[in-house]
This record gives structure tokens, C-alpha cells and sequence, in this order.
């Protein structure tokens, strides 16, 4: 016997561990089969505790809007106009070699509503409806760069791979109407967001609660009408035919995440083929409701669709819609003033439509809007080759804002320093910001989890976090 062959007390214990790794293994990966083979699906499921709203649109705004041009008045910034910022400042600069002075907004803030609220003059559709609104203005983040910042609004995380926010909440709540998608995109038809359609992935949930892309132009989904109109018995006989094979050949996999996802989307796909149409079909709104959202102007149309089509669908008993815009054109390192403009031009109508829509019918005490990007923009200029001044990111305060839902309006909550580049005041993180979400929906964020690997996964995941019940009603 060779000496590797002779067992000895050293090799013994060697051996013994490797057996307890691999028990500890299998026993895990049985565990995870097990959940796996659970009932995920998308039927209504009870909330924690009563809600106060049922669903909700989030109007995602990639790129960064400026809080000190839009929602946060800074008059300091015109007494130190031109001098240099701080090294505290300058220390959190990207472009070191495109530093400019201290800049205030070159853009007028206006009072608007009964509560008399300061807003800048480039919204004044938003400011029509700000007694229905709660301002956040002492939001902060925890990183720099666009791409982990969308992770962390969109997933409670700077890293890829996360379930997003409508995976969690339809996850939780599951879906009102099994004829439609719990969870809905609308992106905008000139391109995807930044990160792409991980913004609307369902991580490591289950596949079912993934978003749904629709259009907004053309088709909602390509493929879903038959190429044949068939006589109805003869479309039934197909689909039952269908569901007898599928449940078949689930049977022989059970526990295969991916597969029961498939073969629910088909389900549903089918049922979508009137439903879907219905829903998106915006030739059924009066010319006045269309007016409203700017769908008679060039450069509302598009988002004007879009914030028109999520209130059908959430009519319609969809949870979760998410209203994106191309690129991240918030994203105004130059050309400020120009820029700025583009994008309250194309937002702001639709986005107070969709406020004053909802209440005329009745649906804003149950639906919670959510606006806002993954930052700020800094309180000094940034100055780049071939364009006028703009700003660079601030991550460390900024404004979102709330409407609907369990939600006080008019209400201003927490403060930015005197220049508006921290958060000082009343404090709001991304965390807090996703746990007041889930609250209003009637889900408490640390009893809403989903085991992996044996610990219990949360949005808010185990940072800290509260409900910020100022803002509350």
C-alpha cells in the first residue's frame, strides 16, 4: 500500500471535513429546491396590514435632476456667486480638470398652490398640482456614477443582479388583474435607460415577477394576435390542449423556476391578447383627457403616452408601472440652461396630468407616484470644451418627490445646507425612501424577505432603514 493510499488520523479528519462541507452543501441546495418548488405566482396575496395604496407609477428620471434649479432655492448661492467651492466640495468632484465657481440657478423659483410652495418656473404644470405633492429635499446616495446609483434606487443596492422594485412589490402583493402584467415598463421608444432592462429585473426572485416591457408606439408586444383569426371553440381547444402538455411536462420538472415562469408568461400571453390591446388603447380617452396630457404637442407627446397609458393599466388593477426616458438626458454637464428646459418640457405637462387625472377619477388616494433620478446635481459649475456651464453629480442631497397614495400634500420635508450640496436636515436615504413605499402599500419592509441561501433577502436589505411618517397622512 503506497503511503498516499494508507489511511492515517490526519487524512481521516481531512476526509471527515469534506464529508460535513458537502453535507452542509446538499443540504442548502435542497433547501433552495424546495422554495423553489413553492407556489410563486402573481394571484392577490395580503398586504401586512391595510394599505393605502394599491398601486403604484414611477416616474424614473435617469441622469440626475438639479434639486437647485428645480425644487430647492438656494438664494445664498447668488451672494457667493463666482468665488471658488470648498475643498469639501471639490474633493468629490469626477472631472477635476472642469471645476467652475459657486453658480446659482439662472432660472426664476415661483410660488405656487394654496401651500405656496417654491418651485422653479420650468414646471409651472407641476406647481398647478403641488398641494397634491411632498417634497423630499434632503434626499442623499452613496455613490458618485450613474450605474451603481440606478441599482441602488431601482434595487436598495449599488450592484447588478438585485430583484428591482416592482419585482419586490408584486412579489409581496402579487396582481389585481390575471389578465395583464403585475409589473409594467414603458420605456421611452428613442432607447433604453442606463443599465438597461436590469432596472426592471426580478434578481434572484422568481422569474414570474420580472417586468414586463410594454410600447407606447405601434403594438403594446409584438407577436401576441394569432396570424389566423380562428373560430373561438378552436382557440379554446388549442389553449387546453396547450395547458394539458405544459402541466405535463412541468410535473416531470418540478422545481425549475424558469420553467414555470415560461410557461405562466404563455398563459398570460394568451389571456393578454384582448386585454392588453384594450387597456393601451388611448383612442377611447375624449379629446379633452388627451389635450390634458399633451398628446397634441411635439414635445409632450411621447411621455404624455406613456403617463396616460399607466393610468389605464393601474384602472385596470396592474400593481407596478415604471415610465423611463431615453438615456439619462437629467444628465446636464453642460449646457444647463439649454437641457434643463428639454426635459421639464417633455415631463412636466404629463407628469401633473397623470396627478390631476387620477383624482378627478378618483384613483390618487389609492395610487402612490413616486418621481425622481438616482442624485443630484453639485451647487457649482462644471465647464466643459464646446458647451455653456452645467453641473456635475451630487449625490449628497437632492429631491424626490411623492403624490397620492397615504400622502401628505404640499409638504416640504428636510433641508440641504445653505448652497444645497448636503442633506442636513430631516435626513432621507434611498432605504428610507423604499421602506415608505412598501409601508404605504400596506407591507412592512423588514417583515417583506425572500430566503437565499438561507438568510432572509430584503429591498432595504439589512441597512437600516424607517418610515418617514412626516409626510404621511
Amino acid at each position: 500500500m503506497s503511503t498516499e493510499q494508507r489511511a492515517t488520523r490526519r487524512g481521516f479528519f481531512n476526509r471527515l471535513i469534506d464529508g460535513v462541507h458537502g453535507a452542509a452543501l446538499a443540504s442548502l441546495l435542497t433547501a433552495d429546491r424546495a422554495r423553489a418548488a413553492g407556489q410563486y405566482d402573481l394571484t392577490p396575496k395580503k398586504p401586512h396590514f391595510e394599505p393605502k395604496a394599491k398601486a403604484v407609477i414611477h416616474l424614473f428620471m435617469n441622469g440626475g435632476p438639479s434639486q437647485v434649479d428645480l425644487f430647492d432655492p438656494k438664494p445664498a448661492l447668488k451672494k457667493f456667486a463666482g468665488t471658488a467651492p470648498s475643498r469639501d466640495i471639490v474633493n468629490q468632484i469626477e472631472f477635476a480638470d472642469q471645476i467652475g465657481v459657486m453658480m446659482p440657478s439662472p432660472f426664476q423659483f415661483k410660488r405656487y398652490g394654496q401651500c405656496g410652495m417654491e418651485m422653479t418656473e420650468l414646471m409651472p404644470h407641476l406647481g398647478s398640482v403641488c398641494d397634491d405633492v411632498a417634497f423630499i429635499r434632503s434626499m442623499y446616495g452613496e455613490h458618485f456614477n450613474h450605474e451603481p446609483s440606478i441599482y441602488l434606487m431601482q434595487s436598495g443596492r449599488t450592484l447588478p443582479g438585485r430583484p428591482s422594485l416592482g419585482a419586490w412589490v408584486t412579489y409581496g402583493l402579487g396582481s389585481v388583474n390575471q389578465n395583464l402584467p403585475a409589473y409594467v415598463v414603458l420605456d421611452d421608444p428613442k432607447g433604453l435607460p442606463i443599465n438597461l432592462t436590469q432596472n426592471w429585473q426580478s434578481g434572484w426572485l422568481p422569474p414570474i415577477y420580472q417586468g414586463t416591457r410594454f410600447r407606447s408606439e405601434g403594438l403594446p408586444l409584438l407577436n401576441l394576435k394569432p396570424p389566423d383569426d380562428l373560430p373561438s371553440p378552436l382557440v379554446e381547444a388549442q389553449r387546453e390542449l396547450l395547458r394539458v402538455l405544459d402541466e405535463s411536462h412541468r410535473i416531470e420538472r418540478r422545481g425549475v423556476g424558469d420553467l414555470d415562469a415560461r410557461i405562466a408568461s404563455y398563459e398570460l400571453a394568451a389571456r393578454m391578447q384582448l386585454s392588453a390591446t384594450d387597456a393601451l388603447d388611448l383612442a377611447q380617452e375624449t379629446e379633452a383627457t388627451r389635450e390634458m396630457y399633451g398628446l397634441n404637442e411635439e414635445a409632450t407627446r411621447s411621455y404624455g403616452r406613456r403617463c396616460l397609458m399607466a393610468r389605464r393599466l393601474v384602472e385596470r388593477g396592474v400593481r407596478f408601472v415604471q415610465i423611463f426616458i431615453e438615456g439619462q438626458i437629467w444628465d446636464n454637464h453642460s449646457n444647463l440652461e439649454k437641457d434643463l428646459k428639454y426635459c421639464c418640457n417633455k415631463t412636466d405637462k404629463p407628469a401633473a396630468a397623470l396627478i390631476r387625472d387620477l383624482k378627478q377619477r378618483g384613483l390618487l388616494d389609492s395610487t402612490l407616484i413616486l418621481w425622481g433620478g438616482e442624485f443630484g446635481r453639485m451647487p457649482i459649475s462644471q465647464l466643459r470644451q464646446g458647451g455653456t456651464a452645467g453641473r456635475d453629480h451630487g449625490p449628497g442631497g437632492f429631491t424626490t418627490w411623492m403624490a397620492g397614495g397615504g400622502v401628505k400634500g404640499g409638504t416640504i420635508h428636510g433641508a440641504t445646507d445653505e448652497i444645497g450640496h448636503k442633506a442636513v436636515e430631516d435626513r432621507v436615504s434611498v432605504h428610507d425612501f423604499h421602506a415608505t413605499m412598501l409601508h404605504l402599500l400596506g407591507l412592512r419592509f423588514r417583515d417583506l424577505t425572500y430566503v437565499r441561501h438561507s438568510l432572509p433577502e430584503r429591498l432595504t436589505d439589512q441597512y437600516p432603514a424607517r418610515v418617514v411618517s412626516e409626510i404621511l397622512v
